[in-house]
């Protein structure tokens, strides 16, 4: 993620009374100095948007790029331009890709209410039939991160969207996050279908992100329970994804109350029980699903009737330390 730069500490020795440009006297009475010479500069316009790009196992992630628009119609064409194979590859973060057909243009923007109208050029239905649905959810995904924006509508040169060429899936005209992404069908029958989000963790560069998954099961149990129980299972070899809930852990009970959501768990979702001590990794996962499938506002999680993180759903994608 690309964070505020400042500058940390500047340590200059007694031989800099003689340099031609400016200068920090030290004082002390020590006859050796410290020197830290590392400058980092200072850029007070940068904001970071999260984005959901390619990683390298072909799954719709959710990362951080720098962005400088103000206005909800300027943040939705310069993430579109992130999104856009060689529209702007400098921000995009290292492992990660744009899907957007290279050739791709805009033809117009136009937002009101919560919700985003984009008009493409045709040039965006030019890929491959795998990677149709996936181009759909990183964009829906990626806008609907924007603050303000709840449905998008996709047209193709004035005519809306409503069916991919390739694949021949169907298309709501309205998109919202319900589409789904990263989609993994796991029922055995057709009916009492249940489709729940989860985000799940990866790395790169030694850095951790997140990776969220629709499953669709033949599971009536509440969303949230499903999603606990599925985080607990801890590492999926053949998925490539993570999750660090330790394997006892267990919901306790839930409620949403006026758009809050109360999570209450034993003790084994500390990492360290005598400092109580949550993973961050563990925080977002949880917070991230339960916001992707429930219409609240707040999470609040506890042991033993005893608040232990809360957090606003504003800003939990930006609060990330990706």
């Amino acid at each position: 993620m690309l964070k505020k730069l400042s500058i940390r500490k500047i340590g200059l020795t007694t031989a800099a009374l003689f340099a031609l440009t400016l200068i920090y006297l030290l004082p002390s009475n020590d006859s050796k100095l410290d020197i830290d010479s590392e400058l980092e500069y200072v850029d007070s316009n940068i904001e970071t948007s999260p984005i959901f790009l390619i990683d390298k196992n072909s799954y719709a992630a959710l990362t951080e790029v720098a962005v400088s628009g103000t206005s909800v119609e300027d943040k939705v064409r310069e993430l579109l331009n992130i999104l856009t194979v060689g529209g702007a590859d400098s921000k995009i973060p290292s492992g990660f890709s744009a899907i957007i057909p290279p050739d791709t243009q805009i033809n117009s923007i136009k937002y009101d209410n919560g919700l985003i109208k984009v008009d493409f050029s045709k040039d965006l239905l030019d890929i491959d039939k795998e990677y149709e649905e996936k181009l759909i959810e990183t964009i829906v995904y990626t806008l609907t991160s924007i603050d303000g924006v709840d449905k998008v509508i996709i047209y193709i040169d004035g005519e809306i969207l409503t069916t991919l060429p390739k694949s021949k899936i169907n298309l709501p005209s309205t998109l919202d996050r319900a589409f789904g992404i990263n989609k993994q069908y796991e029922f055995t029958k057709a009916e009492d279908i249940n489709d729940v989000t989860v985000y799940y963790i990866n790395e790169i560069n030694n850095k951790y992100y997140y990776v969220p998954v629709t499953k669709y099961l033949n599971d009536s149990r509440d969303k949230i329970t499903i999603i606990i129980d599925e985080l607990t299972l801890g590492f999926n070899h053949n998925k490539k994804l993570m999750s660090f809930l330790n394997e006892d852990a267990r919901l306790v009970s839930s409620n949403v109350d006026n758009k809050k959501m109360n999570l209450e768990f034993n003790s084994y979702i500390f990492d360290d029980v005598t400092t109580e001590e949550v993973l961050e990794e563990v925080i977002y996962t949880i917070c991230l699903s339960a916001r992707d499938n429930y219409d609240i506002e707040e999470v609040v999680l506890t042991v033993n009737n005893k608040e232990i993180y809360k957090t606003t759903m504003k800003n939990l994608e930006t609060k990330q330390n990706l």
